[in-house]
This record gives C-alpha cells, sequence and structure tokens, in this order.
C-alpha cells in the first residue's frame, strides 16, 4: 500500500520543472529534507512502509509553505515521546490541520484512519477536543477546500484506489474517531 502511495506522489510532484519532491519510506523517523548540492530531489521521508506514516508525512509537505519547503523538517519543533499535559495540548493544536488532510487521503485509499496522538509513554492519548477539531478541519476543508498540491494528491489517489471524491463532507463522522 505504501508504495503504491508513494508511486501517486511522486507522479504528481517528482517532476524536476515542478516540485522536485519525492515521497520515500523506509526510515525509523519522518523527516523532510530539502534538496542540497549532492541531493538530486526534495525527500519526504516516513517510517518504514507504514502507509500511515507515508499519508501524515505527505499532509505536512502539502501544508507546508515555499519557505518552510526550504527549511530541514519544515523548521519546525518536535518533542518527543513522554511530553507533559501542556506540551502536548501544543502538540495537538499544530496537528489538526496535517491530521485532518492526513484523514482526506486515507479516505481517497479506501483505508481507514485514526488520530495520532504520538505520545504512547505517557498515557496520553487524543484527546475529544482534538477529534473534533480534526472532524471541524476535515468538513471546513470539504466545504472551502483545499490548496492546489493537496487537492491534486487527494484526487489522483482516489483515481488510483478507484475510491469516491475524498471531499464529501458527509462520508467523515466524528463517530468514526472514537
Amino acid at each position: 500500500m505504501a508504495a503504491r502511495i508513494t508511486l501517486v506522489f511522486d507522479c504528481c510532484f517528482a517532476d524536476p520543472k515542478g516540485f522536485n519532491t519525492r515521497l520515500c519510506g523506509g526510515f525509523l523517523e519522518p523527516y523532510y529534507r530539502p534538496a542540497e548540492r549532492n541531493q538530486r530531489y526534495h525527500q519526504v521521508e516516513f517510517t518504514l512502509d507504514y502507509a500511515a506514516s507515508a499519508l501524515h508525512e505527505a499532509a505536512h509537505w502539502c501544508l507546508a509553505g515555499e519557505v518552510r519547503r526550504r527549511l530541514p523538517d519544515y523548521g519546525y519543533w518536535y518533542l518527543p515521546d513522554g511530553r507533559s499535559a501542556e506540551q502536548q495540548a501544543a502538540f495537538e493544536e499544530v496537528e489538526v490541520e496535517p491530521q485532518a488532510l492526513e484523514w482526506i487521503f486515507a479516505r481517497a485509499c479506501g483505508l481507514g484512519f485514526r488520530v495520532s496522538s504520538d505520545n504512547l509513554h505517557s498515557d496520553l492519548g487524543p484527546s475529544d477536543s482534538f477529534k473534533a477539531a480534526i472532524w471541524r478541519r476535515v468538513r471546513e476543508y470539504c466545504k472551502k477546500g483545499v490548496n492546489a498540491r493537496a487537492r491534486a494528491f487527494a484526487r489522483a489517489l482516489a483515481c488510483a484506489f478507484e475510491q469516491p471524491d475524498p471531499f464529501c463532507a458527509e462520508i467523515y463522522q466524528l463517530a468514526d474517531l472514537s
């Protein structure tokens, strides 16, 4: 599954005259690596061969603006597992958009979606408010649209995986996130 997702992403964005970006699996940790002198492509790296990781990292790339795409890992901060409740709340605040977009991409592939709190060692699962915020953002994306990169990728995934329009708000239910 991850290999097919990678192929779709690369078909959409690997053109050197366009975004010159590839999605690559097999890594222990996700990371974004902008092209340097000895590197041919910008590289969106995802964990091992996990489809959910591929979709999540693609979502981050689709949301990152031009300036952020020039920075290693988009210049984002990241605190590893074991975050406090306050740190977890900050994490959830910045993860609403990428997880909402990941849910759309997952639907476009015919996959389920699971909210990630990315904090396994602290027993802090995703809060109900986080889930609700993701659901609201997905419905907003369906109603108002997403940027051109996200739209192109979602539609290409839906075509490749023979799925219906992933921008139909009615297919997203808050109860699916419990």
